[in-house]
C-alpha cells in the first residue's frame, strides 16, 4: 500500500470514528437535563444545600445514569410515587414483579452512587 492509500484509509477511519462515537455515547447519557437537575436539587435539600452537596449529588446522578437507563429510572420513580396511593390503583404498583424489579434496580444504582460519591 502506498502513502496516498494509507492516508485515505486513515482519513476514512477518522471520519467513521467521528460518526460512530456519538451513536455509542448516546445511550450512556439518555437522562434529560431537567431530570438530572431535579435529582440534584432534591438531593441537595436533603444534604445541606452546600457546594459539597452539589458536587456529591451531581456525582450521584451521574453514577445512577451510568447504571440505569432513563426509562427504567422513570418507571422506578413512578412506582415509588404511586405505590402509596390507597386502594386498587395503588395496589397495581405495589404487587407486580416488574414494578418491584424496577425499584430494586434503582435502589442498587442509588447504593452504588452512595458508595462512589458520598
Amino acid at each position: 500500500m502506498n502513502v496516498q492509500n494509507l492516508t485515505k484509509a486513515a482519513l476514512a477511519l477518522i471520519a467513521f470514528g467521528a460518526i460512530a462515537a456519538p451513536a455509542i455515547a448516546a445511550p450512556l447519557n439518555d437522562y434529560p437535563t431537567e431530570a438530572r437537575a431535579n435529582y440534584v436539587f432534591a438531593c441537595m435539600q436533603t444534604n445541606g444545600n452546600s457546594r459539597v452537596a452539589l458536587h456529591k449529588c451531581s456525582c450521584s446522578i451521574d453514577v445512577i445514569a451510568s447504571l440505569l437507563p432513563y426509562k427504567r429510572y422513570v418507571a422506578a420513580q413512578t412506582v415509588l410515587s404511586l405505590k402509596h396511593v390507597p386502594g386498587r390503583f395503588g395496589a397495581m404498583f405495589r404487587s407486580p414483579a416488574q414494578s418491584r424489579d424496577a425499584v430494586k434496580d434503582l435502589r442498587r444504582a442509588q447504593a452504588e452512587a452512595e458508595v462512589r460519591c458520598f
